[in-house]
């Protein structure tokens, strides 16, 4: 038998690539039915799965909650619950992913249940040639959004000006770099940059993730671990390894491309947590502190969860559209300016 030509080779993978594109991809109108479940075990104990139905029941056995499977997306689960392993397989089978929270609002165990054969689409993830540039591409978008939103700060002092314009130069030589190394450089710089100065009036001691040096800091923790897992669950619709960044390098048990795609999108939960503040929503009392260390009181969790996945959700069309377009451009090769842009506005 002889062997196929390349020609014969690159069609294929070209009507692979398409029937990728057409078969694994959830619709808008089917995604905008999609909602967002987030469980509390102060309600009740015990998940299980009845009829095509997410069931939520109380230590007696009564219905809490019942929710269609057909129409769920994701589903966050906070403190001790009971689950069955018909859950899972049908969380499985209706492509659920569960989300499992501690009492202080930390991912501790995430249930995936995404497209995982999409093998041609990994296999270009490992073997791509233009990483720098999606991720100037990426990164160029993150600065604009954080630029956006300190432009929209009313009666700037002088020096507040003065860290617009840096911002401004910083943006320019983001897009002008030619490695991610550099690029690492400029948007820690930017970063620095943006907290001192969208959070000047907050009294905010500067970013720390994970060390929970202030309640601030404990709340960015938590707005962006929603933001982080709903992501997740777009970028598992068509199939893609998580673990394989563009930008935030191969490194032991990391969500690389998640860590990436986050980017452009920590600014709505920037913002949720500076208007939080100006409309006194966030309150001490809410946290607790020991040796140095803050952490949200449980029954404070409740208010802050609707909070922040509520900001979520407002942009969740966005998201989706986002990670849409961002796997059609990739899968089909298109030009860095053909990926997409999340734009913020300035409007507070």
């Amino acid at each position: 038998m002889m062997n196929p030509s390349p020609k014969t080779s690159i069609s294929a993978e070209n009507a692979y690539i398409a029937s990728c594109v057409i078969i694994t991809m959830m619709s808008r109108p089917d995604f905008v039915e999609k909602q967002v479940l987030c469980l509390e075990s102060t309600d009740a104990k015990r998940l299980s799965f009845r009829n095509s139905n997410l069931v939520l029941t109380d230590e007696n056995g009564k219905i809490a909650l019942q929710h269609s499977c057909h129409k769920i997306f994701v589903v966050f689960i906070r403190g001790e619950f009971t689950i069955t392993s018909a859950l899972l397989k049908n969380a499985k089978r209706f492509c659920i992913p569960l989300v499992f929270l501690n009492y202080s609002l930390r991912a501790y165990l995430v249930f995936n249940a995404g497209t995982e054969g999409n093998f041609l689409l990994r296999k270009m993830q490992y073997s791509c040639k233009y990483e720098t540039e999606i991720a100037k591409h990426v990164i160029t978008n993150k600065i604009c959004n954080q630029l956006r939103l300190m432009q929209s700060i009313r009666y700037k002092t002088k020096s507040e000006k003065v860290s617009v314009q840096t911002m401004q130069d910083l943006l320019k030589s983001a897009q002008s770099v030619r490695s991610s190394q550099d690029l690492l450089g400029i948007e820690g710089t930017a970063s620095k940059l943006f907290f001192q100065t969208y959070f000047k009036n907050m009294g905010f001691k500067g970013r720390k993730p994970r060390i929970k040096s202030d309640m601030y800091n404990v709340l960015l923790d938590i707005g962006y671990t929603y933001l982080f897992q709903f992501i997740e669950a777009n970028l598992n619709l068509y199939g893609f390894d998580t673990y394989c960044g563009f930008y935030h390098k191969l490194f032991f048990q990391r969500k690389s491309l998640v860590c990436d795609i986050i980017e452009p999108f920590r600014c709505i939960i920037d913002r949720r947590l500076r208007t939080s503040y100006n409309l006194k929503q966030i309150r001490e009392d809410d946290f607790a502190c020991s040796q140095n260390r803050f952490e949200l009181k449980r029954d404070s969790a409740k208010k802050y969860t609707e909070l922040f996945l509520r900001t979520v959700l407002e942009h969740k069309e966005d998201i989706f559209l986002y990670v849409q377009s961002y796997y059609r451009a990739f899968i089909k090769k298109k030009e860095i300016r053909q990926y997409p842009v999340f734009d913020i506005g300035g409007v507070e």
